[in-house]
């Protein structure tokens, strides 16, 4: 009995965050447009368990059961149709008991779509959360798909969905053409402040990922630049297994790109992720009093020490804080670096961690800046004319 009445007091409170959603979704507007976009169609669908509508339902049921629709395909990113599997671990095809159509693996032996998985699809429809980093592949998915389409004369449709960070945080380095990969699919600052319905129309436009697809972008209602997750009043569902919450989004921007290093630890697989860093070299008071002082409105620190054989910072974000996360990502790197006994901790990364470094850095001038002594307001600066070019030219592709 008591279960029962915890179950339905979880419930309560699950569809009282629904329904004070302020935002209309990428899903809802073209529910409310009557699936105008797909009548008549064979529809594949580009998904995972983020793809749901702002009262929370699945957004493949939804196509499955609309008038007029024919779901006759899923694909699904990095960590499956579910979410739950670890990132870089192949996902296997499978049929999905939810709509009884194959949900195609992008994860596996391919990363887009193949002309025998797009036969008989009349159009390609994305709906996936992304988190606003360009190093999350969620968003090469979309421009690997968007490919496919052009290629095979397809349609494509991006429902649109919030940016978690706010469409007005542009920051971090830029990408060289040399280290884009699935890792950093698209030349965009490491933090891009678009939707991905924006992201599509910047590809799209500029033909980054070749030849351009017929792209539709199915807008939100009642969603501004201003707004981050929390604004929208919609619930948070798990991105991957390490973005739990709606604010994790802000701590991947802030210590995404150190933890690629060795030995450094982020609180991942804990219910912290992102959320606290160190090394078992660091003295965790002078880390945290090195940090407080620097002027970081919103961000706070507090000492942890024997964290999973770490010590270090436990970091508290507000996500309303104006704090630069990516330059203050380099001041946390040059103290754990210089502070490392040694070998720094480049030196200290095999070759493979290193490569995923610098391509979720867009290129080696971070490993170079840091281990020459660059100062990390220095660093932060340099990125400063690519920062104002993308600005710039992102404005033609705003749709808020």
């Amino acid at each position: 009995m008591f279960n029962r009445f915890l179950a339905a007091l979880a419930m309560f409170f699950a569809v009282t965050i629904v329904s004070n959603a302020r935002v209309m979704l990428g899903i809802d507007v073209l529910e409310a447009n009557h699936f105008d976009l797909l009548q008549d169609k064979r529809v594949g669908l580009i998904t995972n368990q983020t793809g749901v509508d702002s009262q929370g339902v699945k957004t493949r049921k939804i196509l499955r059961d609309a008038r007029g629709v024919k779901l006759v395909a899923l694909f699904t990113p990095e960590h499956g149709l579910d979410g739950t599997e670890k990132a870089g671990k192949y996902v296997a095809s499978r049929m999905d008991r939810l709509t009884g159509v194959t949900a195609f693996s992008l994860y596996g032996p391919t990363r887009k779509p193949t002309p025998a998985m797009l036969r008989g699809i009349d159009v390609l429809v994305y709906d996936m959360q992304d988190i606003g980093s360009r190093s999350y592949t969620y968003i090469s998915t979309m421009g690997r798909c968007m490919q496919a389409a052009a290629e095979a004369g397809i349609p494509f449709v991006v429902l649109d969905r919030p940016n978690p960070l706010g469409g007005n945080r542009v920051e971090g380095p830029g990408m060289e053409s040399q280290w884009i990969s699935f890792v950093g699919q698209f030349p965009v600052p490491y933090l891009h402040g678009l939707t991905v319905g924006e992201l599509a129309q910047m590809s799209n436009s500029r033909g980054w990922m070749g030849p351009k697809c017929k792209l539709t972008v199915v807008k939100m209602r009642g969603w501004d630049r201003s707004m981050t997750w929390r604004d929208t009043g919609l619930r948070w569902v798990q991105t991957s297994p390490n973005v739990p919450r709606g604010a994790s989004p802000f701590y991947y921007a802030l210590t995404g790109l150190i933890g690629e290093l060795s030995p450094c630890e982020l609180g991942i697989n804990t219910n912290e992720p992102f959320e606290v860093l160190g090394s078992e070299w660091i003295d965790a008071r002078r880390f945290t009093n090195h940090l407080s002082e620097l002027d970081t409105p919103g961000v706070a620190f507090t000492p942890v020490t024997n964290f999973k054989g770490a010590n270090g910072v436990r970091i508290r974000i507000d996500p309303s804080t104006g704090t630069n996360l990516c330059a203050l990502s380099m001041n946390m790197l040059a103290y754990m670096n210089r502070t490392a006994p040694g070998r720094d901790m480049f030196q200290r990364t095999n070759s493979d961690a290193m490569d995923i470094f610098y391509k979720c850095c867009g290129s080696r001038s971070i490993r170079e800046q840091i281990q020459s002594g660059v100062s990390p307001a220095k660093i932060a600066a340099s990125w400063g004319p690519n920062l104002k070019r993308f600005r710039a030219e992102r404005l033609r592709y705003l749709l808020y």
